[in-house]
């Protein structure tokens, strides 16, 4: 039979918009996935709008990169703003980072598996907006499937409850401003730690007694899944959660894991490059390292496919996320597929809850979180640190006391990237690359792949043109 193409354009159940093109042949007399291209279609012009800004706005403006995770770029900017102050930020500061940039985690991850992934399992209910869908089979029983359908809808209250949890001293989620240079803004009272200890209980026996069952149930039904979506192979993590104020001991340690290593390995920044050949950017601007990148837009630009450039760690495509931050850290020693994404995600919430009850417990009240800091006329340094989906890098130097540069590589990046200058695909089009396809018209398949990995495109900016508001306001008038 001829090879044929598909295109999943838009992927929905992600944060953002993609498009991911798939090839399918037969080969050894099995329908699969010969091919694949992921196509980030926004550009992302983050980096840009900072350029000439003050740099204290930097927290402010990246956690609008992302409505999931917005702590994460939040807390990426004032890590590199600590640097260039070199002040340490205060105890209290450490603390109450860690738990709204925490809440977030739980936020996400309870998201991602329920809201985004579970429906490719299970028959949602016969209305919107879980209709129009594809067939997912009948594999559960009618009880586990109704099970699962009632935690559903639970999670999407917990969800809710980790939002609130974070905005007690967040003051809002998602995009709070509490994130500065030097500490953060909030003072933490009784009330405060009273009412994030109660929505940190609730939440933890919610992932303890219902996410991580309900993760294992899925993987009993569809144990196929421990072998599809390996992709290269290789983990990345650039560490989270701060245990002293300098960042020197974390949570989640810095580290990578190449395929069949013994071990991780350590993690040097400087060795980490950005291709664009394949991206719709300047190829001029090719195999920097983010300190030295640039965003220039080029579109159309052959052979380009996608608004992401591709970030390669010695050349080497890496994967990134809750399997490799476990992985890299000792604390889940499965495989690399589908369900170990899952069951690693699910394991790491719960590890995330658990050190949550710690920092709530050594929060001091009525203690300043801020050390106050000055800002240099010049600097050069990044902030690097984990977003729920990867690493995640904020690239910063300054001149004349504003910012001169500014980067950002994100984890949809190092997972979704396009082939890099020598044609390699990226984390994601190899995880496709040989899963059994049964019906090209639905290909299911495909989508638990690319949904186990987390897509998530927030990461851009929507590009208007003011007179074609206008014309359409016009119109609509009309």
């Amino acid at each position: 039979m001829p090879v044929l193409h598909v295109a999943i354009d838009p992927v929905t159940r992600i944060e953002g918009h993609l498009k991911v093109e798939i090839a399918v042949d037969t080969l050894n007399g099995v329908q699969q996935v010969v091919d694949a291209h992921c196509v980030g279609t926004l550009f992302r012009g983050f980096e840009r709008i900072l350029a000439g800004r003050d740099p204290r706005d930097a927290p402010i403006i990246t956690s609008r990169v992302c409505g999931v995770c917005p702590t994460s770029h939040a807390l990426a900017a004032v890590l590199a703003l600590d640097r260039a102050c070199n002040v340490l930020p205060p105890e209290t500061a450490r603390l109450m980072r860690n738990l709204v940039h925490g809440a977030c985690y739980l936020e996400s991850h309870l998201l991602h598996f329920y809201l985004l992934c579970l429906p490719d399992f299970i028959r949602g209910p016969a209305m919107a907006p879980w209709q129009p869908r594809w067939d997912v089979g009948d594999r559960f029983d009618a009880a586990t499937a109704a099970l699962l359908l009632q935690h559903y809808l639970a999670a999407i209250d917990m969800r809710r409850k980790a939002h609130e949890m974070g905005a007690v001293y967040g003051g809002k989620l998602p995009h709070t401003p509490a994130y500065i240079a030097g500490g953060f803004t909030a003072v933490a009272h009784a009330e405060g730690n009273a009412r994030l200890q109660a929505l940190l209980t609730e939440i933890t026996a919610f992932i303890e007694g219902t996410y991580l069952p309900d993760v294992e149930r899925v993987a009993a039904f569809f144990p196929e899944y421990f072998t599809l979506g390996k992709g290269c192979g290789n983990l990345l993590s650039f560490g989270v959660y701060e245990e002293d104020a300098a960042g020197t001991s974390k949570l989640f340690r810095a580290g990578r894991m190449p395929a069949g290593a013994a071990g991780p390995l350590p993690v040097d920044v400087d060795r980490i490059i950005e291709h664009v050949r394949h991206a719709w950017y300047d190829q001029a601007t090719t195999g920097l390292n983010p300190a030295q990148g640039e965003t220039v837009p080029q579109y159309p630009k052959p052979p380009g496919y996608s608004w992401l450039k591709a970030p390669r760690y010695d050349g080497a495509v890496y994967e990134c996320g809750p399997l490799a931050r476990m992985t890299v850290n000792g604390w889940y020693q499965g495989g690399v597929s589908v369900m170990d994404r899952h069951r690693a995600r699910a394991h790491e919430a719960l590890r995330v809850a658990h050190a949550m009850e710690t920092w709530l417990a050594a929060l001091p009240v009525q203690r300043s979180a801020y050390v106050p800091c000055a800002l240099p006329a010049t600097a050069e340094t990044a902030g690097l640190t984990e977003a729920p989906r990867g690493a995640l890098g904020h690239w910063l130097r300054i001149e004349n006391g504003k910012i001169a540069h500014y980067q950002i590589v994100t984890p949809t990046c190092w997972n979704l990237s396009p082939r890099d200058d020598q044609g390699t695909l990226g984390t994601l089009e190899q995880a496709l690359v040989g899963t059994p396809i049964q019906n090209v018209d639905q290909p299911l398949e495909a989508l638990r792949v690319i949904h186990s990995i987390d897509p998530c495109l927030d990461c851009a900016t929507h590009v208007v043109r003011p007179d074609r508001i206008a014309s359409e306001r016009e119109g609509a008038r009309t």
